[in-house]
């Protein structure tokens, strides 16, 4: 493979005064192998002017229809979804959070997916996820990054809500993953903690629970309603989001596991997770597995931290302790999160709202987001990338070379720059190989 040094993009259009409220369609990483010798540049309509070729490398950007056969099947790529119809608040390059990756090329299709425009459309037809939705996405991307949800036109967050559980449910999302990791001493509340002290993930069970609206009311709107929301567990469910916790420990080098419920109050949902629970511990021998219940978890979380590795438990108790972890390492303008499917399609997000009194002003946080970038690149098998944003981020905050709402003073459209400019100067050689 061709070595890329220097700026690892050029996307060939001015991104920087473009919004994420106007940022839609779709990108891809893309490695090409050693084109065979017979097949002449001329044939493969190459916008070479928009991507120069650096020393040594052998990069194609542009249209991919015109290779042939035997270069096409050497071309590496991997294509996600990137919808920013909605996402008002940062300034933001699609190379902030994409180029510091170091990814080979960084590519941005004209083309319009079909949840563009979605909060438009919510006001104008009431469709939050237009009809097609979710087979574009099965049938096109390997992967969805999806901005900060919130449109002040629409105020009870009906598209929000519509989309969030939409995707999850039907893409079958079963698996939602909350990274909490202390990148900086400074952020955390807790006091004599520091950098190493706080590095767990919270597992949390994305499709079933509280969340899958079931219930209803009777008389309602007068002093003799009732109220009835039910908790759905199955057998499948609570399987495999404890497996999947189990096979993410294994994966990551993780090698504690606690499993949190309510199963002294909640006999017959939550007995099932002990009894499932009981029944895969004897499956991952090499794995520490304990369970605590989750007022108790709660009250460990900020005693001692340092004693959780990865965490697993139901919707609506890791929607909490996620949010409880964030706290404790520097708030949800660094919350990242995945919603994943291990056999089909993920989709990664960052857990903020979209800030609309922010929108256009270029000083909103981008580091959530950037951070989700990493998490993408991780899933997608580029973990030497996964970490370089991990590492940009960490000396970002750090020197101070950061937003004003992390102790620093840059805008968000140069705290992304800050962060490409040392990938860069950190890992010339390693930028620069194939």
């Amino acid at each position: 493979l061709g070595a890329v040094s220097g700026r690892l993009f050029e996307l060939g259009c001015n991104l920087a005064d473009t919004t994420f409220a106007n940022l839609s369609g779709s990108a891809e990483f893309t490695t090409v192998c050693e084109l065979p010798a017979d097949l002449a540049e001329e044939t493969l309509a190459l916008e070479l002017h928009r991507m120069p070729l650096l020393a040594g490398a052998k990069v194609i950007v542009g249209p991919f229809d015109p290779i042939a056969s035997e270069a096409r099947s050497q071309r590496i790529t991997h294509r996600f979804e990137f919808s920013g119809a909605d996402r008002p608040g940062k300034i933001m390059r699609l190379s902030e959070a994409f180029a510091a990756s170091g990814a080979d090329i960084v590519r941005l299709n004209s083309q319009k997916s079909v949840a563009d425009g979605v909060a438009t459309t919510t006001i104008r037809i009431a469709v939050s996820l237009p009809e097609g939705a979710l087979d574009d996405l099965r049938r096109s991307y390997d992967v969805v990054f999806l901005g900060a949800l919130g449109d002040p036109r629409v105020p009870d967050m009906k598209h929000a809500t519509d989309i969030l559980f939409g995707l999850r449910f039907g893409l079958e999302l079963y698996a939602n993953i909350r990274p909490v990791k202390l990148l900086a001493p400074q952020l955390t509340p807790l006091r004599d903690r520091g950098v190493g002290d706080l590095d767990f993930v919270v597992v949390r069970e994305n499709t079933e629970g509280l969340y899958v609206h079931m219930g209803g009311n009777f008389k309602k709107d007068t002093k003799d309603e009732v109220a009835i929301q039910e908790d759905v567990n199955t057998y499948k469910g609570v399987e495999r989001i404890i497996r999947f916790a189990f096979e993410y420990a294994r994966a990551h080098g993780r090698k504690q596991l606690l499993m949190s419920d309510k199963s002294n109050a909640l006999t017959y949902g939550h007995d099932l997770w002990q009894r499932v629970f009981a029944e895969l511990q004897p499956q991952y021998p090499e794995i520490e597995s304990r369970h605590l219940y989750v007022d108790n978890l709660a009250f460990q979380l900020i005693k001692n931290p340092t004693q959780f590795d990865v965490i697993v438990t139901c919707n609506m108790f890791g929607d909490i302790i996620s949010d409880l972890g964030a706290a404790l390492v520097g708030g949800l303008g660094l919350a990242a999160s995945g919603n994943v499917n291990p056999d089909g399609l993920s989709m990664f997000e960052p857990v903020h709202g979209s800030a609309p009194k922010y929108a256009g002003k270029n000083v909103a946080n981008p580091m959530a987001a950037i951070l989700t970038a990493g998490m993408l690149l991780d899933h997608l098998g580029l973990q030497q990338e996964a970490e370089w944003v991990e590492q940009a981020a960490r000396a970002s905050m750090e020197t101070g070379n950061t937003a004003r709402d992390l102790g620093g003073s840059l805008k968000t459209s140069e705290v992304g720059d800050w962060m490409a400019d040392y990938i860069t100067a950190q890992y010339p050689a390693k930028t620069a190989r194939s």
